[in-house]
């Protein structure tokens, strides 16, 4: 292969490695790779067209996925979702799930979960989302799980200034298309979704960006604990 047909992919949260080499992407294998193999094969024979395709490894031992063609955003933080991306986000989840649930790889959960299903992990095209990649967090769950993380990440809760009573009207969007009820069962996975999060920032090395990180999640979990409620009222 020649090198220099590789071009580092640019956009999302981009995993250290991560190389584009012609109409592939090659990245190193994670810790959680065997399982992540299985589950891209397993949705190709599903026919889940919104999953990246596993090609085997290279010479040097990389992964190969095909490329799927789109935009991947790097900071979402601050962008408010339309109506017709919340619905298209909510919907790539629940397919994502239908596909996995009852599968041996759901190892009797009721679905495999993503664990970072957030915007920066899709790949859009003409202004919505049309792939899912980065599957190194996934692993048996439940829905809810992934959802409440969706939700959280998707809305911005708690980043942008959006009046309560919209985020709770865009909550409605979200779940109505992915077929759940805004109840206190979905504030509590936003709950647990953040203080995973939380943990994970506490348990990182210190260095740039540590501090802002904390703080973001405090914010967050503040602006949850005063008007979570009313999201579901």
């Amino acid at each position: 292969m020649d090198h220099e047909l590789e071009r580092p992919l640019m956009g999302g949260w981009v995993t250290s490695g991560v190389i584009r080499v012609g109409q592939t992407v090659r990245r190193p294998r994670s810790a959680n790779a065997p399982f992540v193999e299985r589950l891209l094969r397993h949705l190709e024979k599903a026919g889940f067209e919104a999953a990246p395709r596993h090609l085997g490894l290279d010479e040097q031992g990389r992964e190969i996925l095909s490329l799927i063609e789109g935009d991947v955003p790097s900071d979402c933080r601050t962008l408010e979702w339309r109506d017709e991306q919340l619905g298209a986000i909510a919907e790539l989840l629940r397919r994502f799930h239908d596909a996995t649930s009852g599968s041996d790889l759901a190892a009797g959960a009721e679905a495999v979960c993503h664990n970072d299903f957030g915007p920066w992990n899709l790949v859009w095209r003409d202004g919505l989302p049309i792939g899912i990649i980065d599957y190194d967090n996934a692993a048996p769950g439940a829905r809810i799980d992934d959802l409440g993380y969706a939700v959280w990440k998707a809305l911005n809760l708690g980043l942008i200034d959006v009046p309560v009573s919209e985020q709770r009207r865009r909550t409605m969007v979200f779940t109505t298309v992915y077929g759940a009820i805004p109840d206190s069962t979905l504030l509590g996975a936003v709950e647990r979704a953040q203080e995973r999060m939380r943990q994970l920032i506490v348990a990182s090395s210190v260095g740039v960006g540590r501090d802002d990180a904390l703080d973001q999640n405090r914010r967050e979990r503040g602006w949850l604990e005063a008007h979570g409620s009313q999201l579901i009222a």
